[in-house]
């Protein structure tokens, strides 16, 4: 991988992955380097050195790994968000559209208690749904989002002005155009 001081130059694309037609921006040769893993890392708290945030969020799937690192780095706790069904506890769900149906996402209904301080992280934002529904979550327990994190926004998609018209701050590391 490139010794680069931009996180993009640490993403591949992938031609025509998960269908045909589609620019699949893969992340894993950017988790792999450990220089472009800190730095998205560092990149993605940067913007909240000296705010409290008491917990770190992270949206299925990629952004448990995200969301375990920073967490570590702030020494705060960890809350994943998950697909339906794959939380032990007692859970709340939220339900989003995707572009071929509906999905469903899950938190444990103890994970946030009213009042702390949230940082949502996840590795890329598209048309907004899932990080929706999981700012909608953490509310519904009484979470104060102060951010939203993400490494890549697809902007034409609308995910950014989706999270933005809910009053979100969002963090973007690097653009791609396309789908």
């Amino acid at each position: 991988m490139p010794k680069s001081s931009d996180v993009k130059d640490y993403i591949r694309t992938i031609v025509d992955f998960p269908h045909e037609g589609i620019l699949f921006r893969d992340v894993t040769t950017l988790f792999a380097d450990p220089r472009g893993f800190r730095m998205a890392i560092d990149q993605m708290l940067h913007p909240y050195a000296g705010e409290r945030i008491d917990k770190v969020v992270g949206l299925e799937a990629r952004g448990f790994i995200l969301g375990g690192a920073i967490a570590h780095q702030l020494s705060v706790g960890f809350v994943p968000i998950r697909k339906k069904g794959k939380l032990p506890g007692t859970t709340i769900s939220e339900e989003y559209q995707l572009e071929y149906g509906e999905a469903i996402v899950e938190i444990h209904d103890d994970a946030i208690t009213a009042g702390e301080k949230i940082l949502v992280v996840d590795d890329l934002l598209a048309t907004g749904g899932t990080a929706e529904a999981g700012i909608k979550l953490v509310e519904r327990l009484g979470g104060e989002i102060i951010a939203c994190s993400f490494i890549i926004d697809l902007p034409d998609l609308g995910g950014r002005k989706k999270l933005e018209d809910m009053g979100m701050d969002v963090n973007i590391l690097c653009e791609f155009e396309g789908l």
